[in-house]
């Protein structure tokens, strides 16, 4: 695992080499078009925005490579007008990957303030009858949706009280967790991706799963957020009910029947037609990191299987059946993501938060395991 650990850090900075000079200077890498052979980008305000210079500090940290560190600097000056963004629930990717992994490093004052400003500015999308975070805004077809992915964002809130932010954060993302340990789990501790609550009465109106292949199925990317999104939880609070939902999660996960032998998921753990479904990597490279940091609170067979499954998702994603070729894929490290399949978007495609995963993951076992 030593040498596939820092063969892959090496990799994965060749290859955002490659993307530095194919990226133009006013957006950020989101996937790539093999039949185009073109680089798929977004503005700042696209969700993922935040994923690339998060990558980028995470490979500075680990190899301290100068070209990489400028280009990290430059697109945090890109990237730190989001602070302010009120659009959707997606600050903690948005800015905590990148602004915090970058504070973590420098310990540079001024990206602590941008941390701490985001934080105030994704409180904004708290709602007090729900005692939860909205994260889209109301549409056609949801009035008050909150997503599992939100669990994402706490760290951010979390992070903020804890480094001299207000209070009042902490309190959003406990009240955020506990709705969503109520009202966004199946008995069989999978999760939905979207309950729709009405506002004036608090109550449920409706729970479905948007991305995934049916409401009543469990939509693999989802189920990674809501296993990491716990973890992270209990890392900050030491609320052991976190622990426990973590621990349920990652029982689900292990246990299923559908989850192939690499232990890299299928897009959608109930998709009709596994096992010649696709696989999302990036499932599997949040899954990996999340379960690195669950087996820290973890002892005995309990500990080591959360590391060997991980250890599996890594030799698998580093592997040629998911791993970009050197140079190829528009300098991305993954192939063969799934983001949106039944809106038919981004279907087998390198992700960007496949690759801060991944990296995500390969450092933690770096730092906790070898």
């Amino acid at each position: 695992m030593k040498k596939l650990v820092d063969e892959n850090l090496r990799f994965a900075v060749d290859q955002y080499k490659v993307m530095m000079k194919n990226t133009p200077a006013d957006v950020m890498p989101r996937s790539f078009d093999k039949e185009k052979n073109q680089l798929i980008t977004s503005n700042t305000k696209w969700w993922c925005s935040g994923f690339y210079p998060g990558t980028l500090w995470m490979l500075y940290g680990a190899t301290k490579d100068t070209a990489i560190r400028s280009e990290a600097e430059r697109r945090l000056a890109l990237q730190e007008p989001m602070k302010l963004y009120t659009g959707n629930h997606d600050l903690g990717f948005m800015i905590y990957c990148p602004f915090g992994t970058a504070y973590d490093i420098t310990k540079n004052p001024a990206y602590k303030e941008v941390i701490l400003t985001a934080a105030e500015t994704l409180t904004k999308r708290y709602r007090p009858s729900i005692r939860a975070i909205q994260s889209w805004d109301s549409s056609k077809n949801f009035r008050c949706p909150v997503i599992i992915d939100n669990m994402m964002n706490l760290e951010l809130l979390e992070w903020a009280a804890q480094n001299g932010g207000d209070k009042k954060f902490h309190d959003v993302a406990v009240n955020h967790s506990n709705t969503t340990i109520k009202n966004q789990f199946r008995p069989d501790n999978s999760s939905w991706h979207v309950i729709d609550y009405d506002l004036a009465t608090g109550n449920v109106s409706r729970k479905k799963t948007h991305q995934g292949y049916a409401d009543e199925s469990a939509w693999a990317r989802g189920q990674s957020w809501g296993l990491y999104g716990y973890v992270t939880m209990y890392r900050f609070t030491k609320d052991p009910a976190y622990l426990w939902q973590a621990n349920k999660i990652a029982k689900f996960l292990l246990g299923h029947p559908n989850l192939p032998s690499d232990k890299v998921p299928y897009w959608d753990f109930n998709a009709p037609d596994i096992p010649n479904a696709r696989r999302d990597v990036s499932a599997g490279s949040i899954m990996a990191s999340a379960l690195l940091e669950l087996a820290q609170y973890s002892k005995g067979k309990e500990k080591q299987e959360y590391v060997n499954v991980a250890s599996t998702i890594l030799q698998a994603l580093a592997s040629d059946a998911y791993r970009s070729p050197a140079g190829g894929n528009g300098g991305f490290i993954l192939a063969h993501s799934v983001g949106h399949l039944p809106g038919n978007s981004e279907i087998d495609v390198p992700l960007s938060y496949a690759d801060y995963y991944f990296v995500e993951a390969l450092l933690r076992y770096k730092k906790w395991y070898l």
